[in-house]
């Protein structure tokens, strides 16, 4: 996941306040039976210890970094598990130019679930992991790859456990589960091209000039992007709010219903130049980004571990992926 992107000294100072006056309560989830949906209407129960296992299964290739063998064998993996629950897959195999001038082979990833329905929703996240623990408390690891337990791994293991309930049960609407590749490939943040917003996000900004069905389109479109760590916080992101208001507010709102307000924040955070600003951008399709957003947060608004040799395994939280799962399961299986 990349770095915050600044707008104005306004929003600057909105994070500064919002930091300074609101302190961080510890995400709880009611013991007490909690009506998912409403009458009539049958939400799959999601298993968090299936998407953990999910999560793990990435990182015991290792780091998944593009050019890889850890790259290939994981991209193989999910082909063939997303295969288990749907014939419908296939690879969206492109080139992109790196910061650093590199070429790079990419692959996005595409299951789908009702396949004739017109009605669809697109749920995304990335699998790559990022090439460089660049924000490391020791720097002797700045250009060490990472693990991405949290940063793309997470989001990844959620959508795959969707998936498999999908198999199960099918949704009103039809669903496209698009995995990007080359998200985090972007430059380490002591280079001189680290501001360069479009050297990140390399396999949605291909998707969304060439998406992998002619004239796509979506309802809208749910990334998943940290959605794993421990008493994660999911501020209403800055484009998503300006792009999709109406779509945060469809999520959120679900969120709160299912008892989740403590992990679903009624607070706009940052504004994050990630998967979803492309697809908003590029291809018009609404799309919002829920994303660990934490003000308070030493690692630039992000969790604790973003970019580190501590983004692993062991900082995943089974109840924060179960949240997560409910909320987006909800939210797909109540659309008509």
């Amino acid at each position: 996941m990349k770095r915050p992107v600044f707008i104005s000294s306004t929003i600057v100072l909105f994070i500064l306040i919002f930091s300074a006056c609101n302190q961080k309560p510890k995400p709880k989830v009611s013991s007490a039976k909690v009506e998912k949906a409403e009458a009539g209407i049958t939400i799959p129960n999601f298993n968090a210890d299936s998407a953990y296992a999910f999560v793990k299964a990435q990182t015991d290739f290792g780091p998944r970094v593009p050019g890889s063998s850890a790259h290939a064998e994981c991209a193989q993996w999910l082909v063939a598990t997303f295969k288990k629950y749907t014939p419908y897959v296939e690879y969206q195999e492109f080139r992109s130019r790196a910061y650093n001038n590199k070429t790079l082979s990419g692959k996005n990833i595409i299951a789908s679930f009702n396949p004739e329905a017109r009605a669809r929703i697109m749920l995304s996240a990335h699998w790559d992991s990022r090439p460089y623990a660049d924000h490391d408390p020791d720097p002797a690891f700045h250009r060490t790859p990472i693990d991405g337990a949290n940063d793309g791994a997470s989001g990844v293991g959620v959508l795959i456990e969707i998936a498999r309930l999908l198999h199960a049960r099918q949704p009103p609407v039809g669903v496209d589960i698009v995995l990007f590749d080359l998200e985090d490939y972007g430059p380490p943040q002591d280079s001189q091209n680290e501001g360069n917003n479009e050297a990140w996000g390399l396999g949605s900004q291909y998707w969304s000039k060439n998406p992998h069905k002619t004239n796509y389109h979506a309802r809208f479109v749910i990334l998943l992007d940290m959605v794993g760590a421990k008493d994660a916080r999911f501020l209403q992101e800055g484009f998503s709010m300006h792009f999709a208001p109406d779509k945060v507010k469809k999520v959120w709102d679900v969120a709160h219903r299912l008892g989740y307000q403590e992990y679903f924040i009624n607070k706009q955070g940052g504004y994050i130049n990630d998967d979803h600003y492309f697809i908003n951008d590029i291809r018009n399709i609404p799309a919002i980004d829920i994303i660990h957003l934490d003000p308070a947060s030493s690692n630039g608004s992000f969790f604790e571990y973003w970019h580190t040799m501590g983004d692993s395994i062991d900082k995943i939280d089974k109840t924060t992926l179960r949240v997560v799962g409910d909320v987006v399961l909800t939210v797909v299986f109540e659309e008509r």
